[in-house]
């Protein structure tokens, strides 16, 4: 599997959230390589966008968003979740892509220990379930997401008319932008219907 370039990232943040639908998430773990194919995302865009991390400004926590695009940025919320992010666009500016879910193809049996559901639909159909079946914390919050042990890998483009826009999931502010992207009638979603 090859690694998308660093370059990619640098496109802007729709752009990259639109294409990143179809590609594959791996993570080498343990000795084993876990993977799933990228079937949901939502873009952040900036200190304007008012459900951006950025839109209170710069801090500590938000210190990797200005940085260098391509790099993760994983988060905890909600006291016991964490979410997996791709810094987008260029240096200085905010902006990011949340993976939201994805199709498992590799490593299940990893995955069904990390998150011991019975449906491997529920392995992850949610930005905070593919965090626990990827074993993904803050210790890889800020790495580049063109090497092992995290990447994401090229795979064929979704074409354009496979790709549903809605309002972004989860968001007080910020709803009138259609900033969330899922590839059409993937089970895998974390919330088909939302609109």
């Amino acid at each position: 599997m090859i690694a998308l370039p660093q370059q990619f990232y640098a496109q802007d943040t729709i752009t990259v959230a639109k294409q990143l639908l179809g590609k594959l998430l791996v993570r080498h773990l343990n000795g084993e390589v876990l993977a799933a194919k990228i079937v949901e995302t939502e873009a952040y865009i900036g200190e304007d966008d008012p459900a951006c991390h950025a839109a209170r400004g710069r801090t500590p926590r938000t210190e990797i968003m200005y940085g260098p695009p391509g790099f993760a940025y994983i988060y905890f919320i909600y006291g016991m979740y964490f979410c997996l992010n791709a810094v987008t666009e260029a240096e200085g500016f905010p902006a990011a892509v949340l993976i939201r879910a994805a199709e498992p193809v590799g490593g299940l049996e990893q995955m069904r220990r990390l998150r011991r559901v019975k449906n491997d639909l529920q392995l992850a159909n949610g930005p905070g379930k593919l965090c626990q079946a990827f074993d993904l914390n803050r210790d890889l919050n800020g790495a580049p997401l063109t090497q092992p042990p995290l990447y994401i890998a090229d795979s064929p483009a979704v074409p354009s008319d496979e790709i549903v826009a809605t309002s972004r999931v989860g968001i007080s502010a910020g709803k009138s932008h259609l900033w969330r992207f899922l590839i059409k009638n993937n089970r895998f979603a974390s919330h088909p219907n939302h609109r």
